[in-house]
């Protein structure tokens, strides 16, 4: 069993107890809510007289059904607007700080709560929503829960969970120009497989990880939830510390100068024992395209889709079913595969760093004829700041849609879905099929500036060719 490591810290600092099935009671120091998953877990507190037990540890937003070009009140999507209403019941009857869409804060929930300094190293995390890992990046361990135990957390501030073994990934090297965060979370998952962290925290390490800022290592905790381990995370360092400093719910004056020495405390020990060690090196990963109906089925953008035999046996199976679903033969380039619409955004890649990318292949150059593309920012306040530095502007003026924030197509609650057999390059996590908004539409997953790439060719291309 793994000792000394971060997780092994946290875990053992929130154990209430074990309960008599042999789980431990966690407590969780943050609770992320929005309009999707909470509803029914209010319903299910009400039906049993329950009150939220500490209201100040929960907040919300909301994001999943949130339109992203009309935002006025009431929703055109009936549904919608019910939904939005139903958290806004909530959160004012049970005194929950909500931010609402114009309040200059609202988003993407694993967006909001960084930027607004909510999500700090040690802490336990938990949100109805299976991206919460994004917040590990932070030396946090946070955990995606269902509706009931959304219910839980409200009613008791605790979760029932079985410990994680841990796998510690280690990254090391400088990462090759156009080679981004979600290129290297692709090829981990790529390599380990989407059931290789079933059971595992993965703590992800090393010089790659080091150099990183911390929306790129958001990135990569983000998708630790699609390789099948139940969390992800990075050990804090000065990264981690220089971006929370100042924000809206960070300690101040001499309350940061002892967080800063406590968050030091809860790194992995340098003696720590891992369950699991895998080492990659940064300079052979390529910029990643998926090519099939899972994030494991990725390959380098100047790769062929793989033969049958090329593949584990027990992998062939769900290949077969890609090959046909998405209309790719075995052999054939990725790079070339004709695109319909391009979507920049989601809790992924939604964030200020992921756009500056985006619009740096955008400047200057123009989307191609008949491609929709467009870009949703993470939240007001990313918003915000790509106004001021004018890349509404530079992604307007190539030819994309400048949108308001939200979801959008990542899961597509909203009104931005796929069409039919649509196609699309997608900065999003998933690449399920119908995940999208069609049910038989298909998305192949690449970082934000190879998806520009896409816009401004029409197909699959190789980012570094516009570098």
């Amino acid at each position: 069993m793994s000792k000394g490591t971060l997780f092994d810290k946290v875990w053992d600092l929130h154990t209430v107890g074990t309960l008599p099935s042999g789980l431990t009671q966690l407590f969780i120091g943050l609770h992320l809510i929005h309009e999707v998953t909470s509803p029914q877990a209010f319903a299910m507190l009400r039906e049993r007289s329950l009150k939220v037990l500490f209201p100040e540890r929960t907040v919300a937003t909301v994001d999943h059904i949130v339109p992203t070009e009309n935002q006025a009140r009431p929703f055109v999507d009936s549904l919608a607007e019910e939904m939005i209403q139903a958290l806004e019941n909530n959160c004012q009857e049970n005194n929950i700080t909500f931010y609402n869409i114009g309040s200059g804060s609202q988003g993407i929930v694993h967006v909001i709560a960084p930027e607004l300094g909510l999500t700090q190293p040690g802490m336990t995390i938990a949100c109805g929503d299976s991206h919460t890992s994004s917040h590990g990046a932070f030396g946090a361990i946070a955990f995606g829960i269902g509706t009931s135990q959304v219910r839980d957390v409200l009613a008791s501030q605790t979760l029932a969970l079985s410990k994680l073994k841990v796998r510690r990934i280690e990254v090391n090297g400088t990462l090759n120009p156009g080679v981004y965060a979600k290129d290297v979370i692709l090829h981990i998952i790529r390599t380990l497989g989407v059931k290789g962290g079933v059971g595992y925290a993965y703590e992800f390490a090393g010089t790659t990880f080091e150099q990183m800022n911390m929306e790129e290592r958001m990135t990569v905790c983000n998708m630790a939830i699609e390789g099948g381990a139940r969390c992800g995370y990075v050990n804090p360092d000065q990264v981690t510390y220089d971006y929370l400093k100042g924000r809206d719910f960070a300690p101040i004056d001499a309350d940061w100068d002892k967080a800063v020495v406590w968050w030091d405390s809860i790194k992995s020990d340098a003696d720590a024992q891992y369950d699991n060690v895998v080492i990659f090196d940064a300079t052979e990963i390529p910029p990643t395209v998926t090519w099939g109906i899972t994030p494991g089925q990725g390959i380098g953008v100047n790769q062929s889709v793989p033969q049958p035999e090329e593949l584990l046996e027990e992998d062939r199976f769900i290949a077969e079913e890609a090959y046909r679903y998405m209309d790719l033969y075995p052999g054939q380039p990725i790079k070339g595969t004709k695109i319909d619409v391009c979507f920049i955004g989601s809790c992924t890649n939604g964030r200020i760093s992921d756009l500056r990318e985006a619009a740096k292949i955008a400047k200057g150059r123009h989307v191609a004829e008949g491609i929709k593309a467009f870009v949703v920012p993470g939240s007001e306040r990313v918003k915000e700041e790509a106004e001021a530095e004018g890349l509404d502007k530079i992604f307007q003026e190539a030819g994309f849609e400048w949108r308001e924030p939200g979801c959008s197509m990542c899961l597509a609650m909203n009104p931005d879905k796929l069409q039919g057999r649509q196609i699309s390059a997608s900065s999003s996590n998933r690449n399920f099929k119908g995940r999208q908004g069609s049910s038989s539409g298909r998305t192949l997953l690449m970082s934000p500036a190879m998806v520009a790439t896409a816009a401004i060719k029409g197909e699959v291309s190789d980012v570094r060719e516009l570098l």
